[in-house]
């Protein structure tokens, strides 16, 4: 590799570009990263750090409510200040961007600012130099879309969502993924009259078909105002907002429009498509077990790949490149089975394993316990939010393939619930399992009624 300036060239410092120079450099690997916009991508600057800080500003309002019940009066009703919020959030970005430039050059990896182009097989143009690589690694993540209708410009995206002027009195999340869901309730939690909008009949495709419908009635229930089977057909200016005419013929007035209608791969201009780099028919960068692209020398992981949108799947798949490609080891294929995910809607969802749906089609006889309940929290605070909890079980085998839950910190929830399910233990080992009380996660070890097979 010595006749090459470095070993590693990592096109894009996010999670998985970062993870991959660093842990590569440690093997004695010389590496080089460039960037053009922010130091952590899209998770760090426009993802899931600063959605999820908002989501906690957005759960104030409804802790306000539910102190009532345990005897803390405010002096005042609660005023909410969107600068502080956005201002405060850019801070902190901030401070983790640095953080991001300090392990790159603790780790002694060169940042390049600039946006990379693959010139060969072995050599990137970027900031006005030639450089050349054994291995080029491209990991510039995924770009948000709008489809085109009139008046498109006026919405904006997940980049531009976390820095609006001023708070939305009122709010039009379009898409049924992971942001739109998030978003619209995050504005909600915020103050604005919200409305999601998805062409389908329900959102979330993909996730289980009881967690979506469950989810649906808790975020109509807490006031998110739900448009299903149709689409914006166009978007015009008018006095005082935007007006929005959605394909069913209906008009809605708002503030703010945001197009969460899915991301595509970046890969626009870094030269790819004339080096013959084979795609996928999404348009993502088609790679091996390896990691490798048509053109062995150049690589590819995390969203630009088309696999699962997650940042751990991306660090994953970093440590798991390097291992290949900058160390001894020759580990098996990166297994994508049993990942969790959440998703920080109001209240949150975490699911890790198969769905039912799935479940049925690969298992055929299946068992399904699960449970409803209001918590006890909310005995006291008045609230009427329910918590589900759901275990999928294979008849055959009693291994648990499935979990899943909508409640208030399910995240956090389903991490641990994770490992169990990754480790293929029965329900006979969840029900082996002693609770702790008082909790609601205790339901995922005490559920022994059979719901439906």
């Amino acid at each position: 590799m010595s006749d090459f300036d470095y070993d590693l060239f990592v096109i894009g410092a996010g999670s998985g570009g970062v993870r991959a120079a660093r842990t590569a450099a440690a093997t004695g690997a010389r590496v080089a990263v460039a960037e053009d916009r922010y130091l952590g991508g899209t998770c760090v600057n426009v993802g899931c750090v600063p959605k999820k800080l908002y989501s906690y500003a957005a759960h104030f309002h409804d802790a306000f409510r539910d102190g009532r019940g345990f005897g803390w009066q405010l002096p005042a009703a609660p005023e909410f200040d969107w600068a502080t919020l956005r201002d405060n959030k850019v801070h902190e970005i901030k401070r983790l961007n640095e953080i991001y430039g300090r392990l790159l050059e603790s780790a002694g990896v060169r940042l390049i600012n600039g946006r990379a182009r693959v010139a060969d097989a072995h050599r990137v143009e970027v900031a006005g130099e030639s450089i050349t690589a054994a291995k080029i690694l491209v990991a510039v993540g995924g770009w948000p879309w709008i489809p085109d209708f009139p008046g498109r410009e006026l919405a904006v995206t997940s980049n531009e969502v976390f820095d609006l002027a001023q708070l939305p009195r009122r709010f039009l999340a379009l898409g049924g993924g992971y942001i739109a869901v998030e978003f619209a309730s995050i504005f909600n939690g915020l103050g604005s009259e919200s409305h999601l909008v998805y062409r389908g009949e329900l959102f979330l495709r993909g996730f289980d078909r009881e967690v979506r419908e469950f989810t649906r009635e808790q975020m109509a229930a807490k006031g998110v105002r739900l448009h299903f089977e149709t689409n914006v057909e166009r978007i015009d200016k008018v006095e005082g907002g935007l007006r929005v005419t959605l394909t069913n013929g209906e008009a809605l007035e708002v503030d703010a429009v945001l197009a969460a209608t899915g991301r595509r791969p970046h890969v626009e201009g870094l030269g790819l498509d004339a080096l013959g780099v084979e795609l996928n028919g999404d348009g993502s960068v088609k790679v091996n077990e390896r990691f490798e692209t048509s053109v062995p020398s150049i690589l590819a992981l995390g969203d630009v790949t088309g696999g699962p949108e997650l940042t751990p799947v991306a660090l994953a798949e970093a440590m798991h490149l390097v291992q290949q490609h900058f160390a001894d080891a020759q580990p098996a294929p990166l297994d994508y089975r049993n990942i969790a995910t959440a998703v920080f809607c109001h209240p949150n969802i975490g699911t890790v394993g198969l769905s039912e749906e799935q479940a049925r089609k690969q298992h055929g006889a299946i068992r399904v316990y699960r449970t409803d309940f209001r918590p006890l929290k909310h005995t006291l605070s008045g609230s009427e939010e329910r918590c589900l909890m759901k275990l999928i079980v294979a008849d055959d085998s009693d291994v648990v393939v499935g979990a899943h839950m909508v409640g208030e910190e399910a995240g956090e929830l389903i991490q641990g619930i994770a490992i169990a399910v990754r480790a293929g233990l029965t329900k006979a080992d969840f029900d082996a399992t002693v609770g702790i009380h008082p909790t609601a996660a205790e339901e995922f070890v005490t559920m022994r009624t059979l719901s439906r097979r």
